[in-house]
């Protein structure tokens, strides 16, 4: 059996705030060394699956820099599958833009389809996870499906977020809804997708030609399909799984990396997850210097006096003598000044931290302090917790005292507004 493999990787990934204002949810840092995307792509070759396309479109540069031609993931090839990657184009009668994600896949599917394959795996490009896609292939093959969706068990308070799945003792669906107000169970929809080549092809084109879709798998197809009495299953998944799609949970993913043991193993050799590495040199922790329950990249430097503790840290990131870092995520080349104190907040690539610093703490409620790519935080600032700093920020942004209350935005060209609920 022939299987195609398209990751949908176009999320704009609003919810992930400052974090997304310059790229694509699935090229979003994560866990030090990875991106988010990487996940997806080495399931695909951990599970022999080596025919792939991605479908990008919301700023997708720092995606396709970093996919490349595929080669850390086995995945530059020519004549066997290979990875390409798909951005929106202009065509005769068609607008170009996506409009939802089973139309980012219809305006592809003559890519699609090119070859035949039998099944076409569609995965979502921004999740956390490790699996095994012969499994849910062989299920789907097995119960003669015409779609087979990935379903796991969510927290019930969560479970508003998800699409949510009624299923009967065979696991034959029953129900979908997606993002029920008041769920009616909590096994959720995890965004994998096998469909046979055929079915795809009909449901796309059905969906193409209704005027009152939103063409989202979520919300039109996978609903429709089960009304209109396809052989629907859902493939039961009992391992880690996390959707990074808001700040809060982006946050909990790299605490759940420091548990012991980590429910997410990434030391697996039998499981790797690739990436596309920098070359830097090994991390440097200065006598002194305090390191704690936390993950540190290379080229990292702790210099003497300093705490990191419980925090992961991305390449090249420096702590300056005496800061004290606690509970945060700092992605790439970020530089935490002197005495500078960080509790509960995440920063993006190349913030500079000044001397004595504070950023975030422990305020009810646990809000989390954002920080936004390329941005100076001066020397003596205050970032309360919940407070934002937006991307490319300096020392004219901030106020006058330098104090950025809890709710409250700092960007860049001088303008503050408190945030909207």
């Amino acid at each position: 059996m022939k299987v195609r493999v398209v990751i949908l990787a176009g999320g704009e990934g609003s919810r992930l705030s400052v974090l997304t204002s310059k790229r694509t949810k699935p090229a979003v840092p994560f866990a030090g060394k990875y991106r988010i995307i990487d996940f997806a792509l080495s399931n695909c070759v951990n599970s022999g699956l080596f025919d792939v396309m991605v479908v990008a479109q919301y700023r997708p540069h720092s995606l396709i820099e970093h996919i490349g031609s595929g080669a850390p993931w086995d995945l530059n090839r020519d004549w066997t599958g290979g990875v390409r990657i798909y951005t929106p184009y202009r065509a005769r009668n068609q607008a170009g833009w996506y409009v939802g994600t089973a139309d980012a896949v219809q305006q592809n599917f003559r890519f699609v389809k090119a070859g035949q394959p039998d099944q076409v795996l569609v995965l979502s490009g921004d999740h956390i996870y490790k699996m095994n896609y012969e499994k849910i292939l062989s299920f789907h093959r097995a119960n003669g499906a015409d779609l087979t969706m990935a379903v796991i068990h969510v927290p019930e308070e969560e479970a508003s977020r998800f699409g949510i799945v009624g299923i009967e003792s065979d696991f034959r669906v029953t129900s979908f809804v997606e993002k029920p107000a008041e769920p009616p169970s909590n096994l959720a929809n995890m965004g994998i997708y096998i469909f046979n080549l055929d079915v795809l092809d009909k449901v796309l084109l059905e969906d193409h030609a209704r005027p009152d879709s939103s063409h989202d798998f979520g919300k039109d197809i996978l609903p429709r399909m089960v009304e209109s009495g396809y052989r629907v299953f859902a493939f039961p998944f009992r391992g880690y799984w996390r959707d990074v799609g808001t700040v809060q949970s982006y946050w909990e993913a790299h605490m759940d990396l420091l548990e012991v043991p980590p429910p997410l193993d990434l030391y697996d050799r039998s499981w790797i997850i690739h990436t596309r590495t920098e070359e830097r040199p090994p991390m440097r922790i200065a006598a002194g210097a305090e390191v704690r329950d936390s993950m540190i990249s290379d080229g990292c430097i702790i210099e003497r006096g300093a705490v990191v503790e419980h925090s992961v840290l991305s390449p090249g990131v420096v702590v300056r003598e005496g800061a004290v870092i606690r509970d945060s995520v700092i992605l790439t080349d970020s530089r935490i000044g002197p005495k500078a104190r960080l509790t509960r907040a995440i920063l993006d690539k190349r913030i500079r931290v000044g001397r004595e610093a504070v950023i975030g703490g422990d305020a009810p409620g646990g809000m989390l302090t954002l920080v936004g790519k390329g941005s100076i935080v001066p020397e003596g600032a205050i970032l309360e917790p919940g407070a934002l700093v937006g991307t490319d920020v300096t020392l004219e942004d901030f106020p006058a005292d330098l104090r950025v209350a809890a709710g409250t935005y700092v960007e860049t060209r001088r303008r503050a507004y408190r945030l909207q609920a």
